[in-house]
């Protein structure tokens, strides 16, 4: 019986242990979740340390009355694990606090209410930089978890040099990016470069096909060099497709068609093709971001509607790509390959199709691929979009160090460049 409870006891530590956070919707009367810096809807949720930023969340509850939310903060370390230190050691103030700022949506047919909060503030701030989630939960119990946002706070105590150059590889030289890297550690005391240093690359904040774990290849006293040619080459893309759903009632380029004879509304986008044989065409887009806006009322938090958005991709030759899952990304679909996002193949029509449940707004979005027999890794553009060197892409560099008598990673330097703006001359 003992040995059975200790090992009852050392798999649920392992579990525990073995948890990563993501970004996640855990109720289903969750609408649409906004989080970025304040007065930036474009923006990934960052913030650095003691310095008064804060962040905006938005975020609606689909039924007709409010409800008591709470939020907190746990502390990750870079691989979005659980920190073991004591929220004591992390978080100044109290560990839960309410969100009492709320309104009842107004001249909308679908009623929610809309809650906003700006954090951190002077009853709940990070006392540390690092990767952080929040949690927002109901009635002051986090077992009734609402959802999940990953955010950063930074504190900049190394210098990033990096900019955006063509591989040297000359089957990627048209299709792929690499970023050249070097990082200036200043006065940081590392002794063991592979344990105390973590460096991440994000490519238009998506999580899918973040780059971890890279090394440096060669140190020259304080000044660490990375290599690019194989380390930190992304395949580039295309511009991102877009649907403009600012207003219902009139359509816009992308919109074929809005079914009014229901609540919430149904709204058909045109068809979308194949564009991997198609040559590179420059577009302005927002590389994946989204905006709650609309053109007909005041304000987008509480006055815009929600509506069932119908997306369909149309393959080549109106055929299923074999052993591969089609998905919808962008910041729409949280920047990650879940199941609510995978396209349905319909085999009668010849096509891939989705339907999401999305707030009126302006929103980029893309389909990837990955292969149907893996559940995990990154989704791919060559077979959807195909790729191109002269895509604009953003590329967000992370940097952890973590001394020899911490228990958690420190979020010690970040630079965001672009493919456009920051080419190698």
């Amino acid at each position: 019986m003992k040995w059975l409870s200790l090992l009852l006891f050392t798999c649920c530590m392992s579990v525990l242990k073995a948890q990563v956070y993501v970004d996640s919707v855990y109720m289903p009367t969750i609408g649409n979740v906004s989080f970025f810096i304040q007065n930036n809807q474009q923006s990934m949720p960052v913030i650095h340390l003691n310095s008064g930023e804060q962040l905006e969340l938005h975020f609606d509850d689909m039924v007709s009355y409010p409800r008591n939310y709470y939020y907190t903060f746990v502390l990750c370390n870079a691989d979005w694990q659980p920190a073991d230190v004591s929220i004591f050691d992390y978080l100044k103030g109290f560990q839960q606090q309410t969100i009492n700022q709320y309104r009842i949506s107004s001249i909308t047919p679908e009623r929610y209410v809309a809650y906003q909060l700006l954090l951190p503030d002077a009853n709940a701030m990070p006392a540390v930089s690092g990767n952080y989630i929040l949690k927002v939960f109901l009635d002051g119990d986090t077992s009734k978890l609402a959802f999940t946002r990953r955010f950063f706070v930074v504190h900049n105590r190394v210098d990033i040099a990096a900019n955006i150059a063509q591989p040297f590889n000359s089957q990627l030289f048209l299709t792929h990016q690499k970023v050249q890297l070097s990082i200036n550690i200043k006065d940081l005391n590392i002794l063991n470069p592979q344990q105390q240093l973590k460096v991440m690359i994000m490519q238009n904040y998506r999580w899918d096909n973040a780059i971890t774990g890279i090394q440096p290849v060669f140190i020259n006293n304080n000044i660490y060099q990375y290599n690019a040619e194989q380390d930190c080459v992304f395949p580039g893309g295309k511009e991102y497709r877009w649907a403009n759903l600012e207003s219902f009632r009139y359509q816009s380029e992308r919109v074929a068609a809005v079914d009014k004879s229901t609540f919430p509304y149904q709204v058909y986008l045109k068809n979308d093709y194949d564009l991997s044989g198609q040559p590179y065409l420059l577009m302005n887009d927002i590389n994946g971001w989204y905006t709650i806006s609309t053109t007909e009322m005041v304000n987008p938090w509480w006055q815009t509607d929600y509506a069932y958005v119908h997306f369909t991709f149309v393959p080549p030759g109106n055929h299923a790509f074999t052993g591969q899952n089609v998905y919808i990304l962008g910041a729409l679909t949280n920047n990650q390959l879940t199941e609510k996002n995978k396209m349905h193949f319909n085999a009668d029509k010849g096509v891939y199709e989705k339907t999401l449940f999305l707030k009126q707004g302006y929103y980029n979005y893309t389909y990837v691929t990955r292969p149907a027999d893996e559940t995990s890794g990154p989704g791919f553009l060559k077979l959807t979009d195909g790729n191109s060197w002269e895509t604009e892409n953003d590329y967000t560099i992370f940097v952890y160090y973590r001394s020899l008598n911490d228990r958690y990673d420190e979020l010690v330097g970040m630079l965001t460049i672009n493919s456009r703006f920051n080419r190698q001359r």
